[in-house]
């Protein structure tokens, strides 16, 4: 209890010194754009959700990283992944192969950003920068979809990590941070995949959607919608999106009839996670077989991810599970024009082994 009470007393000293830090500073973030990737002009029908700017701490949702469990007593309210460790104690190999003794720690982070965007190459985490394309020679398409307005919504999605607490130098360490990333980097560009576009083409890069193609499996959703309501997902119905719909094919086209934007790119982000992991790019982070470091998981592990809104109208006093209902959350997050393209923060419940 006592090692308990110091770790904890210690991250809130950090995470308090670091915000008041930033609030009295607030120093302007640069974003260094190479020359032959990225425009040098805003686009003026590419938002800018003015990411680097003091809204990096206002409009996040710093409660959102309690509770933090260490030792298996939980520091702060809120939701712990019914996939997360429940040891109290747990041994790691150090470089020589030998166990090391040390204790479990289990919280939020902030681990990825994910923009949906209208236009392709357009980023708004990027101050409104649109990427340019004219070196790139693909035999794919544009990044545009072929459908009617009226009936199919289509969105790119521009994936970054976004290691927050190691950015702002809040904690880290090596064992909590199991993919690696330190920085903001961008990961995966749904323009260059020709998949996004096209249910067909996701199909073969996930067979597994022809199993889920019945009433029985859409059916067995709403169970899931139910959990996700009381924000505990049901990892076993890898796919379903709850309230939100379904998750396969994983593409980039939604029905229109899936109701507002805020649940249709949420759909979407949780789509573009899913199949990262099913391509083995991305990784699971809950749980005892994680505490030594993350694993490669080929199905979405929904319990362990939560979003929370930051560019059209953002989420400040919480963040929500995979297949939530918009009711709770999502009214007035969108409006005309500039507001419909989304910017989620991905946060990803994280156990790891202090020692």
């Amino acid at each position: 209890m006592t090692c308990f009470v110091i770790v904890c007393g210690f991250l809130k000293a950090k995470l308090n010194q670091a915000i008041r830090l930033w609030l009295l500073v607030l120093l302007p973030f640069t974003v260094s754009i190479y020359a032959d990737t990225t425009t040098s002009t805003t686009d003026p029908l590419c938002a800018d959700a003015e990411l680097w700017s003091g809204k990096l701490i206002t409009d996040i949702c710093w409660e959102c990283l309690f509770p933090i469990r260490a030792a298996g007593a939980e520091l702060g309210g809120g939701n712990v992944p019914s996939i997360a460790s429940d040891q109290v104690f747990c041994f790691c190999n150090d470089p020589l192969g030998l166990p090391q003794p040390g204790m479990t720690l289990g919280m939020w982070n902030p681990a990825r950003l994910i923009e949906l965007v209208r236009n392709p190459w357009c980023s708004p985490s990027l101050g409104g920068m649109t990427f340019s394309v004219s070196q790139v020679r693909l035999t794919a398409t544009t990044g545009k979809a072929d459908f009617d307005a009226s009936e199919m919504s289509f969105f790119n999605y521009h994936y970054f990590a976004f290691p927050l607490t190691i950015i702002l130098d809040l904690f880290w360490d090596k064992r909590c941070n199991a993919d690696g990333y330190r920085d903001f980097d961008l990961m995966y560009v749904s323009e260059l995949d020709p998949t996004w576009n096209s249910d067909l083409l996701a199909f073969f890069t996930s067979p597994e959607t022809a199993l889920f193609a019945n009433p029985a499996a859409i059916a067995a959703c709403v169970g899931d919608a139910a959990a996700a309501a009381t924000g505990h997902p049901i990892d076993a119905l890898f796919w379903c999106a709850g309230a939100w719909g379904h998750l396969y094919p994983l593409s980039g086209i939604s029905p229109t009839s899936y109701g507002t934007d805020p649940r249709i790119t949420s759909l979407l982000a949780t789509r573009a996670t899913a199949a990262l992991h099913r391509r083995g790019l991305a990784w699971k982070t809950a749980g005892n077989e994680a505490l030594c470091g993350g694993t490669i998981y080929p199905f979405i592990p929904k319990s362990q991810y939560r979003l929370s809104m930051f560019y059209p109208v953002a989420e400040t006093a919480s963040n929500h599970a995979i297949g939530e209902t918009t009711f709770t959350w999502g009214a007035g997050r969108t409006y005309p024009g500039p507001g419909e393209d989304h910017v989620y923060i991905l946060w990803r419940w994280q156990d790891c082994c202090l020692n």
